[in-house]
């Protein structure tokens, strides 16, 4: 199996090639980025620009099974700077799909999309038939990314799956400039014995999937047959929704009251905007018939990251 991961050297990136290589040491694994941490033993790490066709040549060539573009500027970076964002999340989608192209045979692409691909007056609960309408322009940039992957995917340049991930909790690591950083900040911080103030209120809703969960979706949905991806080429994850106050709950019960009120509240009004637009509660009839699976709750993803990353709880 010859492997392409576009953002290979983020959080999920590297976890995915963690659990790829476990899986098939034989698997040649390509991790391509602008920046890496940690080394990931068994996969091979280029340095490069996703925005530059050159650069991204350098990997995406010969006999490739599979390519997982991960590859993004998270949303609140991509609206407070919008070229950049177009630049990385547009153009350099279109750059990896005009390399796919080229390739001697079709390779499957499991593209990172986003539930900030909705926004505006929505129902309820949102289900597989809901329009995406996104009020951003990291929104926008992933919708466009999706339209691009099932038209390559309609001409048989590619074979392309678009997964559109709730907010992922819990991120180990150093806040990033995620809109949607918070999630995992209320959490990690307050385990590390970190005061951390929250910009949004305690009744905002978010939709959550952990890390476990969306680095399984992705392996599940390239190894699922392409029969299984008609003219509809991108699914909702399932998730969970909580409200921060209902995540806060769920630390107190996991960690104690003590790392519980280490969290306090300074609002945001630009995060808060962002945040606003994004769904919170959604129907995933079809993801779940196809075998993708949500968290069981807040207190099982908030366990298995304790356990996943180790972390010496400090009361």
């Amino acid at each position: 199996m010859n492997i392409v991961i576009t953002g290979g050297g983020g959080f999920l990136g590297s976890r995915l090639a963690r659990k790829l290589v476990s899986k098939d040491k034989n698997a040649y694994i390509t991790l391509f980025d602008a920046a890496f941490g940690a080394e990931v033993p068994g996969a091979r790490a280029v340095k490069g620009d996703i925005a530059d066709p050159a650069s991204l040549g350098e990997v995406v060539k010969g006999e490739i099974d599979t390519v997982f573009h991960l590859a993004a500027v998270v949303s609140g970076a991509a609206e407070a700077d919008f070229d950049l964002g177009m630049r990385v999340n547009l153009e350099g989608t279109k750059n990896l799909l005009e390399r796919c192209r080229k390739l001697p045979r079709p390779p499957k692409v499991v593209f990172s999309s986003s539930v900030a691909a909705f926004g505006g007056d929505l129902p309820p609960e949102l289900d597989d038939s809901t329009t995406p309408t996104p009020q951003t322009s990291y929104g926008t940039q992933k919708v466009m990314g999706e339209y691009l992957i099932a038209d390559y995917s309609r001409k048989g340049y590619i074979d392309g799956r678009s997964l559109r991930l709730p907010t992922i909790v819990v991120r180990a690591g150093r806040p990033n400039a995620a809109a949607s950083s918070f999630a995992s900040a209320i959490i990690r911080e307050p385990l590390n014995g970190v005061p951390l103030e929250c910009p949004v209120g305690p009744q905002t809703g978010i939709w959550l999937l952990s890390p476990r969960r969306v680095v399984d979706a992705f392996i599940h949905a390239a190894e699922l047959p392409a029969s299984a991806w008609p003219s509809a080429r991108v699914v909702n994850l399932p998730g969970i929704t909580a409200t921060v106050d209902e995540m806060l709950k769920a630390l107190e019960r996991v960690a104690g009251e003590k790392v519980k009120a280490r969290v306090s509240f300074k609002p945001d009004a630009r995060i808060e905007a962002i945040v606003r637009t994004w769904p919170v509660r959604f129907r995933t009839p079809r993801a779940l018939a196809m075998g993708f699976k949500p968290d069981a709750d807040a207190q099982t993803l908030i366990r298995d990251y304790i356990e996943d990353e180790n972390i010496k709880v400090k009361a």
